[in-house]
């Protein structure tokens, strides 16, 4: 889709990656409802495990980093939080692929976490590291601040109203994240988000165009695809050696593939003929 393409009013589709984050939320926050009008001291005590409170991921509790993220409170919270991201994630993932949107989506959540965490420890803008946050929003900033960086001409309705550019939309939402840090409101959530954003952009920037874990798969295949052809090249020096021992020359390419010497020369790309 190019940058600069015009807003339209369709719905965009629901499908891929995208709808797996989005009904996972969803999911989540009904059942912590349901378990809450069920039985309310469970869902406090479950709660209080899987929020995202510093103090107790160094005591161990190190699910929380991602843990946290699925813990949406308010419906209208989460109404605006899963649209958001289903129109954005939908649309990078049309660009991108599923792969690079979730690694993208999961990097803003666990790394904005660990960020966000570490510098409750330092005190500054007041914080401690007995703080809580709850939401998906650091993962929905790192979607936005990809949006804004690869399709910052596109056009979105800000609050589903306002018409208007998406790195435009994005910086708003970054400083009014900015605004509460400052004032204190709800200083380790905005700290969350705008570490999420920071997470997103540094993924957008050194990721592969098909994400990390492919190309960290073809970094795998490339080492072992090396290490058969190193064992082949020596394989062929012994076999060599022990020829000449019987008086016999042999000949091998530099891959280690035996060169007959009554034949026409051959495609090394052929595998036909290859040992």
């Amino acid at each position: 889709m190019p940058r600069s393409s015009p807003m339209t009013m369709t719905f965009p589709p629901f499908a891929g990656a995208t709808r797996k984050i989005v009904l996972a939320n969803v999911s989540a926050f009904f059942g912590f409802a349901l378990l809450g009008w069920v039985s309310p001291g469970a869902a406090g005590v479950l709660m209080q495990h899987l929020l995202l409170e510093p103090a107790a991921v160094m005591r161990g509790e190190v699910w929380q980093l991602l843990s946290y993220a699925f813990v949406n409170q308010g419906l209208l919270n989460v109404a605006l939080g899963m649209l958001t991201l289903w129109f954005m994630g939908a649309l990078l993932e049309g660009a991108y692929g599923a792969r690079w949107v979730t690694e993208l989506y999961f990097t803003s959540v666990v790394g904005g976490a660990v960020v966000a965490s570490a510098i409750t420890f330092t005190h500054v803008f007041g914080l401690q590291p007995m703080v809580a946050a709850v939401g998906a929003w650091s993962g929905i900033f790192g979607v936005m601040v990809a949006i804004g960086v690869l399709f910052g001409e596109q056009e979105f309705l800000l609050m589903f109203v306002v018409r208007m550019k998406a790195k435009y939309m994005v910086a708003i939402y970054i400083l009014i994240s900015v605004a509460i840090l400052l004032k204190y409101a709800d200083a380790f959530g905005a700290l969350l988000q705008l570490c999420g954003a920071l997470c997103g952009y540094l993924y957008v920037k050194l990721a592969p165009r098909r994400g990390f874990a492919f190309g960290l798969s073809e970094g795998y295949f490339n080492l072992r695809n090396e290490y058969y052809r190193w064992k082949r090249r020596r394989a062929a020096k012994k076999f060599t050696v022990y020829m000449r021992k019987q008086n016999r020359d042999v000949h091998f390419d530099g891959e280690g593939r035996y060169i007959d010497p009554d034949d026409v020369p051959r495609d090394p790309n052929d595998k036909r003929w290859m040992n």
